[in-house]
């Protein structure tokens, strides 16, 4: 990038973002308009393969290389106990999904998905965003061109998702920035918080938020003063999946905030992304429920590392094939 802003690139793509391809999704309703069954019979299975279709270009959809990317970050706000893990957790957790011993593992051989694990530099914590901001500008905007390599190679379906000790509390300092409201209204018991960690989580929003006050009114702004890696990686990845003409699905409170700051610069930008499942993170329903979003799935899943996503991909595949299979079969 070359603009006297390392934003402006990332704004310019936010301004002049591809649309649906209605035709195409137009042509997968109609294939079950026609198709030897009662009207609207598959419910949201039909909406999901005429979504495929709109942001895609294909119909009938097909999902042949699905892919989950993994975006690990570790953050600077951890120093204030916010977290029942520890920081090297986020390091360990990156190493079993290497070893092929993570949760995701096994849900992309079941539903046979690709997986690329990003490591954002484990090493280096973020700032810490009670008292600075979590990156500097060009530092954020590199980030978030590095995570547009996640569909490097090919992919027809992007699922995202994060792993990062402590960002839960981030991404309730990133909704709270762009939604309103304090820290107690966005924060929760992340991967296992008392009562106690969960007061100190929303006084280190409340403080952030305090910090950088009228900082946080531009969303990419608000992204690199009180994100983090994996979210400036995860917005680079769904803007890239725009360009790309890949469907994606969103997965966890990090991803989901991350989908926020793109909406708030642009309403449009997250249209091609569907909400993969629901977690038990109260932060997480209201972010949905304020970007419009309906998951997939509700099956209390608070693991991380994209494992909603992963499962979720199950169900998109199944329904790009219902759409093809149905739609040859109505040919014969």
């Amino acid at each position: 990038m070359t603009s006297a802003s390392p934003f402006n690139d990332f704004r310019n793509l936010l301004a002049n973002l591809p649309p649906a391809d209605q035709p195409a999704e137009a042509r997968v309703r109609a294939l079950f308009a026609k198709a030897d069954k009662p009207r609207a019979s598959l419910g949201r299975v039909e909406d999901i393969a005429a979504w495929l279709a709109a942001w895609s270009g294909q119909a009938p959809p097909a999902v042949r290389r699905p892919q989950v990317a993994i975006f690990a970050g570790n953050h600077g706000v951890t120093r204030h106990a916010v977290s029942p893990r520890p920081v090297a957790a986020t390091a360990n957790a990156v190493e079993l999904c290497a070893a092929g011993g993570a949760a995701i593992n096994q849900v992309c051989i079941a539903n046979d998905l690709g997986l690329k694990v990003f490591d954002l530099a484990l090493d280096v914590a973020t700032g810490d965003i009670t008292e600075e901001a979590a990156l500097d500008e060009r530092g954020c905007a590199a980030t978030m061109a590095f995570g547009m390599e996640a569909v490097a190679g090919g992919a027809d379906l992007l699922c995202l998702g994060d792993l990062g000790v402590g960002n839960s509390t981030v991404a309730a300092a990133l909704c709270a920035a762009l939604f309103g409201g304090a820290g107690i209204d966005w924060v929760g018991p992340g991967s296992g918080a008392d009562a106690a960690m969960m007061a100190r989580k929303a006084e280190a929003v409340d403080r952030a938020l305090a910090f950088h006050g009228a900082g946080l009114s531009d969303p990419l702004e608000a992204l690199r003063r009180v994100g983090g890696r994996e979210f400036a990686a995860i917005a680079g990845a769904i803007l890239a999946a725009r360009m790309q003409k890949i469907p994606v699905l969103l997965d966890g409170f990090a991803a989901t905030a991350t989908a926020a700051v793109l909406h708030a610069a642009n309403p449009a930008a997250i249209a091609h992304c569907l909400m993969a499942s629901l977690s038990p993170e109260p932060g997480h329903a209201r972010a949905i429920e304020r970007l419009g979003l309906r998951p997939l799935l509700d099956l209390g899943v608070s693991h991380g590392e994209a494992v909603g996503a992963g499962l979720a991909a199950g169900l998109v595949k199944a329904a790009a094939l219902t759409s093809s299979g149905m739609a040859a079969a109505a040919r014969t």
